[in-house]
């Protein structure tokens, strides 16, 4: 019995997204059907086709009471909408159906799992978030929630950690048919942990052990964690709230946070043995991952900066849209991410220059576009003497470009977008150390119409940021201080 809330969300949508034009939306990334989206969730593959579920307010372009949006697609990149499968209609969830994830039940059916919050008044007047983890079970479309709900509570919890900070459970089946989830809480140190519970059913929860704790190294509360095996190694992936940098490795505000380490199953403990950020650009946050039928693990995450929401001009009709999925893989004990395979088929009108030698600027015939897979590799045009500054500028006409620009002295990458249309006063620019020797460095830029994802040395780290510049911009040039030589492969992603 689909509850009125959700017959509402479920009937303004439909209305809603009719006002939208195919080509005012990315080509080929997920963006929200209408209103507001932010966390992927739910994301799985289910009845042979991958189901990506978000956090979703229909009626307005910011944030509101969170309902889940939902979405399908055979290949990653085309996606088709689905209606909403979750609102918050029930006294457990009432003020927001927050963030969780899926599974698939042996009886056939699909298992959510996410955070119920209720309000509560303290004594001080002032309102805190009470979550706790709900079930609701469905066939692909439509989902019930589960009449035990919420499946874990304050008195699920380790002693000291906070019932107001306890959310987005990521569950899993193991090999033997069991079941864990791990969900983001605070502890009393006021910094994060990510706690892990098992099942044998996936109703029936008990808490297992602190499968990680912070210490207040990497921020403060640990969002949306996912726990997974790649390449021999245990990869704990989780977005902290509150970062202070660190060098170029973490960036001010809400980051992500990749801990790469081994897993004592018996006990429930994870131990690191390295961290990176899993994105050096502006606007990436949240991902999740899924495990294909193939055996890839892909991850997806929101598209978008906390404090950068005001980028998008308000009478506009959709914010929010996810990032393209990417193949995951370790080497050399590093996380390094590839575009899904998927994005090769879409590949038309290959376009290739080898071995060009300029300084200045240049040009380059049919180099252009705001869909588009561009391939470069950099390396000194003169021998024994470095050139001081390399930059590629896209999304460019007369009124707007959006620069990336790289010193090979300093082995600094930067993306640049005060130039893409923002009237705000909003992050614009983030630089990142990069692996260069003498010079010579390796990017893959992927334009989808109001994104840019730049792959630096085959996946050795990526920097996404959103721009929504005019559409008519689709100029690129290229700049050197000094001699470069440089060969470029382009394709329109069609």
């Amino acid at each position: 019995m689909t509850s009125q809330t959700l017959r509402e969300a479920r009937k303004y949508e439909e209305e809603a997204e009719k006002m939208i034009k195919e080509e005012e939306r990315p080509g080929f990334h997920l963006s929200v059907r209408t209103g507001w989206m932010n966390d992927p969730n739910g994301f799985s593959y289910y009845k042979g086709q991958y189901h990506l579920f978000y956090q979703y307010y229909p009626y307005d372009l910011k944030w509101g009471p969170m309902h889940w949006g939902h979405a399908v697609s055979k290949d990653l990149l085309h996606w088709y909408y689905l209606p909403a499968a979750l609102a918050p209609d029930e006294t457990y969830d009432r003020d927001g159906c927050f963030s969780g994830s899926a599974v698939t039940l042996p009886d056939g059916r699909q298992l959510l799992m996410y955070t119920g919050v209720l309000k509560e008044q303290r004594k001080n007047g002032k309102f805190h978030d009470i979550q706790t983890q709900c079930l609701a079970v469905g066939d692909g479309v439509d989902y019930v929630k589960y009449e035990n709900n919420p499946v874990l509570d304050a008195e699920d919890l380790p002693e000291g950690s906070s019932k107001y900070d306890f959310r987005d459970p990521k569950i899993w089946k193991k090999e033997d048919g069991t079941y864990c989830c791990v969900v983001g809480n605070r502890p009393s140190d006021g910094s994060g942990q990510i706690l892990l519970y098992t099942s044998l059913d996936g109703f029936q929860w008990n808490f297992k052990s602190i499968l990680a704790s912070n210490h207040n190294r990497f921020g403060k509360m640990w969002e949306c964690p996912d726990f997974f095996k790649l390449d021999g190694k245990w990869v704990l992936l989780t977005s902290p709230q509150d970062m202070l940098p660190s060098g170029f490795e973490y960036h001010n505000g809400n980051g992500t946070l990749c801990l790469i380490g081994d897993y004592d199953e018996e006990t429930g403990i994870f131990t690191e043995q390295h961290d990176q950020a899993i994105d050096y650009g502006i606007d990436f946050y949240a991902p999740q991952t899924v495990l294909a039928p193939d055996g890839r693990r892909i991850m997806i995450g929101w598209m978008q900066n906390w404090d950068a929401c005001a980028l998008r001009s308000p009478e506009e009709k959709w914010l929010g849209q996810m990032s393209l999925p990417r193949e995951l893989f370790i080497k050399d004990g590093k996380l390094y991410q590839h575009p899904v395979k998927e994005l090769e088929k879409m590949r038309k009108n290959k376009v290739e220059y080898y071995n060009i030698t300029f300084s200045n600027l240049l040009n380059l015939d049919r180099i252009q576009g705001r869909r588009i897979d561009l391939e470069l590799t950099l390396r000194p045009g003169e021998p024994e003497k470095l050139y001081q500054k390399f930059a590629l500028r896209f999304a460019q006409n007369d009124t707007y470009q959006t620069a990336l620009s790289f010193r090979p002295h300093e082995s600094i990458l930067k993306i640049d977008r005060k130039f893409s249309g923002s009237r705000r006063a909003i992050i614009h620019q983030r630089r990142s150390l990069v692996n260069s020797r003498n010079g010579e460095l390796k990017l893959r830029l992927i334009l989808d119409r109001f994104s840019a994802e730049v792959f630096i040395n085959d996946g050795e780290q990526v920097m996404t940021m959103v721009m929504y510049t005019d559409l008519a911009a689709e100029g690129i040039c290229f700049f050197a201080d000094g001699m470069v030589n440089m060969d470029v492969v382009k394709y329109d992603l069609v």
